[in-house]
Order: structure tokens, then C-alpha cells, then sequence
């Protein structure tokens, strides 16, 4: 490549960035109905066939805002390695809470599923807690591969994170502290059960820590964000399909090399 295409290369990665970064701040007032193509292209000062030029419709736009504001938190999420392993784990805690606030409306959409069933939304649901449930494997047992048990166990942990953080987003009643320490706590027991039932694989020796980490770095916030996705963006309307099948569980001896890491998920642009 020479150095004038680098060049419009990376004009056309800035000016997809920028459209993304717009749209962030449209829907997080505005629900994805509300919004029509028309409108976002006033906003974003360009010509309407630019944002189809670069994601082909509106739900494919907006597809593309929720997988940006994930891809920070995963960032953010594997990030840590010079951390001590239960710190790290915690680190993931206090993320996804900081994700969640600062991109409610993305965050809702991934939860909720959009309407009906939506197998890109669930594809990247499927991302976000492959990520946590890795990440806290990590901390624990010192590597991401596990049983199927222990699989199992954090995932249901994971299932209430998400619920109680859409209830701790809808009522705001307790401290974001407070909800991290009730989190982590849930945590341990989780941990605790999987080592009684997997004696081979026992929780970490000591308690962990009721509160998560004081200072996380904000890589959960958009560049240029001027605060929470405070309202909740509409649901993405899609075709129904089959979500995509999740990875097999993969039987393993505690002690043995971990197989290498794959590379993270991407997802295929809405159509």
C-alpha cells in the first residue's frame, strides 16, 4: 500500500469513527424508532449516502455503535495481566459496571436481546460474557480453559451481574460500591461451589477482597463522551434466527499446558 492510500485509509477509519461516535451520543437520547436516517445525517453534518456507504442501513449502524462500545470494555476487561490474579478478576467487576453506566443504552440493547430474537445482538452478548467468565477463570485458576462445571457455575453468576445491574441502572438506589461488593461476594460463593463439587479445581485460599479495586482506568468511555448513555436507546428491530452455537467446553486436568488463546470474536455487519 502506498502512502497516499494509507492515507485515505485512515481519513476512512476516522470519519467511520466519527459517524459512530455521533451516533453513540443520537441514541443515547433518542430511541432507534425516533431516529431516521435523515435525522442522523443532519446531525453528523454529512450526506445521508455516506452512513449507508460505511454501514449499509440504520440497524447496521447502530449495530456498529454497540459493538465499539464493547470492544472498550473487553479492552479493558483483558487488560490487567501485571495485576494479582484476584485483583484482576475484580477489575472485571468494576468494568462491566462502568460499562454499563457509561453505554446504558448499548448495554440494555445486549441484555434485552432487541426484539424478539436477534442473533447478532445475542452474538455479542455471547462476546461480553465468554470475556467475563475467561477473565475471572484467570484470576482464580491462574488460566481461561475449565471444566464444564466450573463453566456453568460462572455463568450463572454472570446471568445475575446482568440483572442486577439492569436493576441497579433502573432505580440507582444503592452505591456503585455497594453493588460491586455484593457482586464480588457472589462471586466467592460461586467459586466456593465449584471447588465442592470440583474438588480438583478449589477456590483461591483466603477471602476475597468486598470491595472491587478503587481506581479503575475509564477505557469504557467513548473518546469525546460527555456523559452516560442516559437514556434507554429503542430495541433493534431484526429477522429471527438461530443464536450462534457457543463454544464447546473443553475437558482439562488442572496442571496441564492451556491451549493457546483464540483471537477475540468480530462480528458481521447488520444487513
Amino acid at each position: 500500500m502506498n502512502k497516499s492510500e494509507q492515507r485515505g485509509t485512515g481519513r476512512s477509519r476516522a470519519r467511520r469513527a466519527a459517524l459512530i461516535a455521533t451516533g453513540r451520543k443520537l441514541f443515547a437520547d433518542t430511541s432507534y424508532d425516533a431516529l431516521s436516517m435523515d435525522d442522523i445525517a443532519r446531525h453528523a453534518g454529512v450526506a445521508k449516502g455516506l452512513i449507508y456507504y460505511y454501514f449499509k442501513s440504520k440497524r447496521g449502524y447502530y449495530l456498529a455503535i454497540v459493538e465499539d462500545s464493547v470492544a472498550s470494555f473487553i479492552t479493558l476487561a483483558s487488560s490487567g495481566a501485571d495485576l494479582p490474579p484476584e485483583q484482576r478478576a475484580l477489575r472485571a467487576v468494576e468494568g462491566f459496571l462502568l460499562f454499563a453506566k457509561t453505554h446504558e443504552a448499548s448495554f440494555r440493547t445486549i441484555v434485552t436481546g432487541g426484539v424478539g430474537f436477534d442473533s447478532e445482538v445475542m452474538a455479542i452478548r455471547q462476546a461480553v460474557r465468554q470475556e467475563m467468565i475467561s477473565t475471572i477463570a484467570e484470576g482464580a485458576y491462574g488460566r481461561r480453559d475449565i471444566p464444564q462445571i466450573a463453566r456453568t457455575t460462572l455463568l450463572g453468576w454472570m446471568c445475575s451481574v446482568e440483572g442486577v445491574t439492569l436493576d441497579w441502572l433502573s432505580h440507582q438506589e444503592l452505591p456503585h460500591e455497594t453493588v460491586g461488593s455484593l457482586l464480588v461476594r457472589a462471586l466467592g460463593d460461586a467459586l466456593r461451589a465449584i471447588g465442592e463439587l470440583e474438588p480438583d479445581w478449589p477456590a483461591p485460599t483466603g477471602p476475597l477482597p468486598l470491595r472491587p479495586p478503587a481506581s479503575v482506568p475509564a477505557a469504557a468511555a467513548p473518546a469525546g463522551s460527555t456523559g452516560p448513555e442516559a437514556a434507554q436507546a429503542g430495541p433493534v428491530p431484526a429477522q429471527a434466527g438461530p443464536a450462534p452455537a457457543a463454544a464447546p467446553a473443553t475437558a482439562v486436568t488442572p496442571g496441564a499446558p492451556a491451549p493457546a488463546r483464540t483471537a477475540a470474536v468480530r462480528l458481521p455487519e447488520g444487513s
